[in-house]
């Protein structure tokens, strides 16, 4: 299919080496980055949104050797002196404080007047592109939960102001992959991968209708309709399919439920009269997408956070055996080797053997800081940030660099357009504008 949707190359940047520790990037495009000059040079953070989230990578970041945080954004006033006090409980200086604007753009002013390394991004989702790009027409890069973009426009918008600035925007802080799933399909356990099916399955109906939260999250359930949050699950697939690296998307088609159980929540939870208990929401309960590349793989991509339900799974399918997650329990079944035909057998002792080289190298630094607010496993955190951090250091990109980053987040934009147009395939976007073909697999150098 055509990708109607390229545009034209802005600028050519010029190739440099790169080099990098362990857990920085492989496989990435040769690009000249700003490159921070020995160990004992300090990296510069600026911190934009304080919640959950954002209170979670403020404690990690403050507990690595090295990083300085001389900056903190935040609308909400107790947020932001929370995070003031965390800083001077590190023994770093006061920050700069910068709360609300009448034009609420404060995370423009810090990106235009502080001397930083990089942004840490972790707002409402709406902000996410906007302070990336504030940060990189500054000379800073920036790392920022999911998703990246919520549409197409601010996909090329980023691309282009990477390639024409080489600052980047990476969504590194959202989640580890499954480095040891990786390793057993690039040995070839599985054999040649054809398909892949996980997705994000969440019960987050409290969430959407909390009282004493801003109700964000619902915005996007009465306003759009597609599959909303793709890059938990894409952050495995996409390197287990080697998108962006070998292969790439090619079009997609979507499609959703009715929408019924946000309005009975309210109903249920706070009475018939409830505003929100006849709202029109325009996200079905349920979407499924299907996915398939140039290479003739496929992917089906869940989304559910409207229903009662536990945590969904993921399944990961090769022509010589498949690998199935359920809650952490692990299955798998390999043609001819598995003791029983056709019944699964405990995945365990494959991850043991299989281990990835980067988990078995690992040893995460000391914290001086105890982490707190909302995230993952410490360890998970801690090699998010180690990636980070020698990103900067070493003049790379992390791990999910930015082409990759664009491309899981903008799947949501495509599916939105699928459902708009009655159900229908639609052509998935090339940021790469071609790259992809040569462009070597994640992790390929450990």
């Amino acid at each position: 299919m055509s990708n109607k949707y390229d545009r034209k190359d802005f600028l050519k940047i010029s190739s440099a080496a790169m080099s990098g520790a362990m857990l920085t990037s492989a496989g990435l495009p040769k690009m000249s980055f700003a490159k921070k000059s020995g160990r004992d040079n300090p990296i510069r953070l600026g911190f934009v949104g304080i919640g959950g989230r954002g209170q979670w990578h403020l404690s990690s970041a403050l507990g690595i050797p090295g990083v300085q945080v001389p900056a903190v954004c935040e609308i909400k006033p107790e947020r932001l002196y929370t995070a003031k006090r965390w800083v001077e409980e590190a023994g770093q200086p006061t920050p700069t404080l910068y709360g609300e604007d009448e034009d609420k753009t404060a995370f423009e002013r810090m990106c235009g007047e502080e001397d930083l390394d990089a942004v840490i991004c972790a707002t409402s989702w709406k902000w996410h592109a906007p302070v990336c790009l504030a940060a990189m027409r500054n000379d800073k890069h920036a790392a920022c939960e999911v998703p990246l973009v919520l549409t197409l426009e601010e996909g090329w918008e980023l691309i282009e102001t990477f390639e024409s600035t080489g600052h980047w925007a990476s969504t590194v802080l959202g989640g580890f992959p499954d480095v040891t799933l990786l390793n057993m399909i690039r040995q070839g356990l599985l054999g040649d991968m054809i398909h892949a099916e996980g997705g994000y399955i969440h019960d987050l109906r409290f969430v959407k209708h909390a009282p004493d939260e801003e109700p964000w999250r619902l915005w996007h359930s009465i306003y759009r309709n597609g599959n909303l949050y793709p890059d938990h699950p894409m952050r495995t697939i996409m390197p287990a399919l080697d998108i962006n690296h070998g292969d790439r998307i090619d079009y997609l088609i979507s499609m959703g439920t009715k929408s019924v159980m946000l309005n009975d929540y309210a109903a249920d939870q706070y009475g018939e009269e409830h505003p929100y208990a006849t709202k029109e929401m325009k996200q079905g309960d349920y979407n499924a997408s299907l996915i398939r590349t140039v290479d003739g793989k496929m992917i089906t991509l869940n989304f559910d956070t409207n229903t009662p339900h536990p945590r969904g799974n993921y399944r990961f399918q090769g022509t010589k055996g498949v690998y199935l997650r359920d809650r952490g329990t692990n299955r798998i079944y390999i043609d001819g080797q598995s003791p029983e035909s056709h019944e699964w057998e405990p995945a365990e002792t494959y991850r043991e053997e299989y281990e990835s080289p980067i988990l078995k190298n690992y040893n995460p630094p000391e914290r001086v800081v105890e982490i707190r607010g909302h995230g993952g496993s410490n360890r998970q955190t801690s090699i998010n940030w180690t990636n980070l951090v020698e990103a900067i250091r070493n003049g790379t990109q992390p791990y999910i660099d930015t082409y990759d980053s664009v491309t899981s987040s903008a799947v949501s934009a495509v599916t939105e357009k699928s459902i708009a147009e009655g159900c229908r395939p639609v052509d998935f976007p090339d940021f790469t504008r071609g790259k992809w073909k040569n462009r070597a697999p994640i992790f390929s150098d450990v």
